[in-house]
């Protein structure tokens, strides 16, 4: 499923234009990304968790010349599913 047919499901399920639909999910999205620039988390209780993830630098292989190299600390975002989205996966 692509952005614009998340958008169609989101606005029939919803009962709203799909204009509506896009600026929910357009700022469902920014508030996320926000929330975890800053540090934060968003937990949604059955459905999982958004949060940054840190990760340690650590040396690595260039694969072309097999030469070693550092790569940098990072941070990433992370999601972990939730118990009632794992059980309706499965």
């Amino acid at each position: 499923m692509n952005k614009t047919e998340l958008v169609a499901a989101i606005a029939e399920a919803g009962q709203v234009s799909k204009k509506d639909a896009e600026n929910m999910l357009k700022a469902f999205t920014e508030i996320v990304a926000k929330e975890l620039k800053n540090g934060g988390k968003i937990q949604l209780t059955g459905f999982g968790t958004f949060e940054v993830t840190e990760r340690a630098a650590r040396e690595g292989r260039n694969p072309q010349t097999g030469e070693t190299m550092k790569i940098a600390a990072s941070k990433a975002p992370k999601f972990k599913a939730g118990k009632v989205l794992k059980d309706a996966v499965k």
